[in-house]
């Protein structure tokens, strides 16, 4: 099955980025960095290249977790992590990825490979280090396996579903004064490198202690002193709130510009807080309180599952928003989840035990499935929606080349004069 329908292929070419960025940092401190870290790139490097290596880069944090806590041992305040040293190397990496990410653009329009593939190249690797960046931001704040990285995970895709509903229905990207791509991913990084310096037993610590207000009698009688990392998670989510009040403002506005309903995109925001009260419902086991998935090894590869089909959904609704069709309001990966929260929630709604999930193991063994399908499918989505632009519009994936009219592959390098103006 094509995922790009033959009379959606024709969108592709009317496809044209735009972006608006407003951020004091990004504009003024990384773009200046950014417009000379490209220039070090050859031409000859496609632009998918640089984001794929940016990738990679990032998948190599996570496996130097798995290599120094394979089972995902430690819980707040429980067993030894990795040595401090990693945490500086994911810091680094993931400001490398942040860079790469941002220069990939640059390079499109160097080497004249600007296009839609390139927009569905770089969100499905952000969809993907999303869900990377929750399980090792949360590894590095100490918050273990527990409801707070649970909350994290849904904190972080909800504002990317959020960013990729707004692109669709205003038709550009917003970057406001403080975005996850920029500010957010900096902050991070410097919980990494905090982390390295003093270990994840720091954010333990209790903010009010910390900072020495708990002898502020004003504050310390109206504020409560919560941990640093309790704090943070708290602080994550009012920012979620003014994404969303932000994103609706921008898309109010660009509707009513058209002529457009304004309130029936918000029917579209509503796939997102089922997906999520359906990971609740699974996670919530009640017939294996003791030793569910939040307490298993099988944790993470829940996250991991649960962003892979994170990626495919927000992928359809990249793919549909470049072709011009409607926005995807189902997604055929919400029937694992639907499987598995109903399945895990049979004796209170059908007076039975699990059919699948009766035990510890089998829940175990379920989520590595569910692991496993939605890597399958999202990797067959990425190679035919890749393998259908690239044949329709006549350009390659990675590699700087284009079809000419008689169907010969050649370089799509601009002419020398063109690279110097840019």
């Amino acid at each position: 099955m094509a995922y790009i329908p033959s009379h959606a292929l024709a969108g592709l070419r009317n496809y044209r980025y735009k972006g608006v960025d407003k951020s004091i940092l990004s504009n003024y401190v990384l773009n200046p960095f950014w417009t000379w870290f490209v220039t070090l790139w050859p031409t000859w490097v496609a632009p998918n290249v640089i984001t794929l290596s940016g990738l990679a880069i990032v998948l190599f944090n996570f496996a130097s977790l798995s290599y120094y806590d394979p089972t995902y041992l430690t819980e707040k305040g429980g067993a030894t992590g990795p040595p401090n040293w990693l945490y500086f190397t994911w810091g680094i990496g993931l400001f490398m990825y942040q860079t790469l990410d941002a220069i990939d653009g640059k390079q499109a329009r160097r080497t004249g490979m600007q296009g839609p593939l390139g927009e569905m190249f770089d969100h499905g690797c952000d969809a993907l280090n999303t869900t990377v960046e929750v399980v090792l931001a949360a590894y590095a704040l100490n918050l273990g396996r527990s409801w707070w990285t649970f909350g994290s995970q849904v904190a972080t895709l909800a504002n990317f579903y959020l960013t990729t509903w707004e692109e669709y229905h205003t038709g550009q990207i917003y970057l406001s004064v403080f975005s996850g791509p920029v500010e957010g991913i900096l902050m991070i990084v410097t919980i990494f490198m905090i982390t390295g310096f003093y270990g994840p037993s720091f954010w333990d610590q209790k903010i009010l202690t910390f900072t020495r207000l708990e002898n502020v009698e004003w504050i310390a009688s109206r504020v409560p002193n919560l941990a640093i990392n309790t704090s943070f998670m708290i602080f994550a989510g009012v920012g979620l709130g003014f994404n969303i009040v932000t994103s609706y403002i921008n898309v109010f506005i660009a509707r009513r510009a058209s002529g457009g309903p304004v309130v029936k995109p918000l029917l579209y925001l509503l796939p997102f807080p089922v997906s999520v009260l359906l990971h609740v419902a699974w996670l919530n086991h009640p017939t294996l309180r003791n030793s569910d998935i939040i307490n298993s090894p099988a944790f993470v590869p829940f996250l991991c599952a649960w962003g892979l089909q994170f990626a495919h959904v927000v992928g359809q609704m990249i793919l549909a928003h470049i072709t011009s069709q409607p926005f995807p309001l189902w997604d055929s990966m919400y029937i694992w989840t639907i499987v598995g929260a109903i399945d895990a929630n049979m004796p209170i709604l059908f007076g039975r035990p699990p059919l699948i999930q009766h035990n510890p193991e089998n829940t175990e063994k379920f989520v590595f499935v569910v692991l496993a399908v939605a890597f399958v499918t999202y990797a067959r989505f990425v190679v035919l929606v890749i393998s259908d632009i690239t044949n329709y519009l006549g350009i390659a994936c990675l590699t700087v080349r284009k079809k000419d009219a008689r169907g010969v592959w050649r370089s799509a390098l601009p002419p020398k004069s063109s690279e110097k103006r840019v």
